[in-house]
């Protein structure tokens, strides 16, 4: 991955200097992590703009106005500790950052705290801490769970018409024959600008099938 990925993307999503400085201190955190934690398939590192931070800040334009968002699993803080970075201009703009695995969540205290991103960070599993997360307009999750589980998980937010963003990948058809056996849900398709293979469902309206 060359320079040129970078400023490409960065110019595609309008990136301030301030903000691509701090991105920059992301991915150097993110590989020097890397080396001990494994934090990202070993593979993808190479293509970190391309495969990681142009993937996050696509979901930061599907949602321009939204300013209060949930990440579940965060794992490498992809995409929630990227959108804190890229929304730090926003006003009263925040990411939730919900990861169970206590060495995930030093890396992302550490780089938040570099970075200054507006993030809480959660050492929590999902199911034990999302009922109490309802001062929120996104939900989202990356390569976290099958959409039948997300929905379980996030059911008493979404319900309450806060929104889910969910990037899939090419399984996402099945996903959703699969989701909606249990589920009645209201959602849009959106191709992914990072993947021709990839979609982002944006759902906006939940209920089981048998309620």
């Amino acid at each position: 991955m060359g320079a040129d990925d970078r400023d490409r993307i960065l110019a595609e999503h309008n990136v301030s200097r301030e903000t691509a400085r701090l991105l920059d201190i992301y991915v150097q955190q993110l590989t020097r992590w890397q080396r001990v934690k494994n934090l990202v398939g070993p593979a993808t590192l190479s293509e970190v703009w391309t495969r990681h931070v142009a993937d996050a800040l696509q979901l930061l334009a599907i949602m321009p106005n939204a300013t209060r968002w949930l990440d579940l699993g965060s794992g490498a803080g992809i995409p929630g500790l990227i959108l804190g970075i890229a929304g730090r201009e926003r006003e009263m703009f925040h990411v939730k950052l919900i990861e169970s695995n206590a060495r995930k969540c030093a890396f992302l205290t550490e780089t938040a705290r570099l970075t200054g991103a507006p993030v809480t960070i959660i050492n929590a599993r999902i199911e034990t801490v999302i009922a109490e997360q309802r001062e929120t307009d996104v939900i989202c999750a990356r390569a976290l769970a099958s959409l039948n589980q997300l929905l379980d998980w996030t059911e008493p937010l979404l319900k309450s018409g806060i929104m889910g963003l969910f990037p899939k990948g090419r399984d996402a058809s099945a996903e959703l024959t699969d989701a909606v056996r249990k589920w009645s849900l209201t959602y849009d398709s959106i191709p992914s600008r990072t993947d021709p293979q990839a979609q982002i469902l944006r759902v906006t309206a939940l209920s089981r099938v048998d309620s």
